[in-house]
């Protein structure tokens, strides 16, 4: 992971390498204002394996009937590995994409190393007022634009219907409910009432965000994870897990936590929209109706759950940027994002796509929506992917009894200070 701040030279260097490299793929092209698009399009998707990858490979590969010349390579990537793995091949100059679907909080530090293409001005930025204020944010860098949103989501509450029902209670709407409501499961029903991912820190920002804190201040380049708040945000998970109401793992989160949800195990999980295809595989959700979304339970300072969502983005070294250009304008056009809400549940990121039937008649988008409107963005610095491997390692301890919330904290607060160079 990249530290720091500083090394422009480096930067530069890399940047001039990458354009002239390029990647080995047999991408060669038209160039702008030759005629017909040509060529080789590869494309590195990081959606969930399984389930969400067989339609975005779907959708992907139709772009060629606008295009019958241009051949789309589609690479799915596993999420976990796609940010390490497209640095290594950019930095290389060889087998890097020529797009990546890359998460919002790479997309700056991408552009910092020098491994994006400006689309400021380039077919692949159509409309560019048309995109969610809150999804554009993401795709900007020193006044430049270096991505184009895709989808863009948040967190909830997934629930059982059944399970609930069975146990007589409500939807949690803060935390204390949460404790309640996940006793009377166990009473009634033996069920455990909650699985609490405990591999990946992004799980912990809902709680974060409930108590009043944050990773870190941009505006005034303050950490604040090791604040009151923050010991707070760490006590109450904690504590989740020490009363009985949540369970949960420190290796392989996301397989135990869908496999105990869709097999009825567990009552409640916190997830986001990119979740509802998976969990619909289940058997305790073949009639989808039995799956609840509520918003996730509320801390003492409030409601608060994080911004993610993912953008495409075009490497600087690409051989075919006027294919690849093409093709991140189809993938993120009103009509595309709308047969991705009809078959993955997933939101658009733009405001036209909202108003055509697929998206209006979709019940999970119609919950996410208001969630995304109110949701704490991240701070959009080329450093923020790289805050949360202190932060998962910290947190995990914590869910374990490994170390306290305040060391928690604490070891992750002197970590960031180290990654952000003069930050207080």
């Amino acid at each position: 992971m990249r530290r720091g701040i500083t090394a422009t030279a480096l930067v530069a260097t890399l940047a001039l390498a990458a354009t002239a490299c390029g990647s080995d793929d047999e991408s060669g092209g038209t160039s702008k204002g030759s005629g017909e698009l040509s060529g080789t399009v590869t494309w590195w998707d990081t959606s969930t394996a399984g389930s969400e990858d067989k339609v975005f490979k779907k959708i992907a590969e139709d772009f060629t009937k606008q295009h019958p010349k241009v051949r789309v390579n589609y690479v799915n990537v596993p999420f976990g590995d796609a940010q390490n793995k497209f640095k290594n091949a950019a930095q290389s100059g060889s087998d890097a994409p020529d797009v990546i679907r890359s998460e919002v909080a790479w997309t700056p530090e991408f552009a910092d190393l020098g491994y994006l293409a400006p689309l400021d001005g380039t077919p692949a930025l159509k409309k560019p007022d048309d995109f969610l204020k809150q999804a554009a944010a993401s795709t900007k860098y020193k006044n430049k634009t270096y991505a184009v949103p895709q989808v863009i989501d948040s967190m909830g509450i997934f629930y059982n219907k059944k399970i609930f029902k069975e146990a007589g209670v409500e939807v949690p709407k803060t935390v204390e409910e949460l404790k309640s409501v996940a006793k009377k499961i166990k009473d009634k029903t033996g069920k455990t009432g909650m699985y609490l991912r405990g591999d990946d820190a992004y799980w912990f920002l809902s709680f974060l965000y409930g108590e009043g804190g944050d990773m870190v201040d941009a505006g005034s380049s303050t950490v604040t994870i090791d604040n009151a708040q923050g010991v707070k945000a760490m006590k109450v998970v904690k504590d989740l897990v020490d009363s009985g109401a949540a369970k949960t793992d420190a290796t392989d989160g996301w397989e135990n936590m869908q496999a105990s949800f869709k097999d009825g195990k567990v009552a409640m999980i916190i997830n986001g929209p990119w979740a509802v295809a998976d969990t619909y595989a289940g058997k305790e959700f073949k009639d989808k109706a039995n799956l609840g979304v509520a918003p996730v339970p509320a801390g003492s300072a409030g409601q608060g759950a994080p911004q993610g969502g993912h953008n495409l983005a075009v490497y600087a070294g690409s051989k075919n940027l006027d294919a690849s250009y093409a093709f991140v304008e189809y993938m993120t056009s009103a009509e595309t994002q709308a047969k991705v809400t009809k078959e993955l549940s997933l939101l658009p990121t733009r405001t036209s796509a909202y108003g055509m039937k697929d998206v209006v008649d979709n019940e999970i988008v119609g919950f996410f929506k208001p969630v995304v409107e109110t949701a704490v963005e991240r701070p959009w610095i080329p450093e923020t992917g790289s805050l949360f491997a202190p932060l998962v390692t910290e947190y995990t301890k914590v869910l374990t009894g490994q170390t306290t919330p305040e060391k928690g904290v604490k070891n992750t607060g002197d970590s960031y200070r180290k990654l952000l160079k003069g930050w207080k």
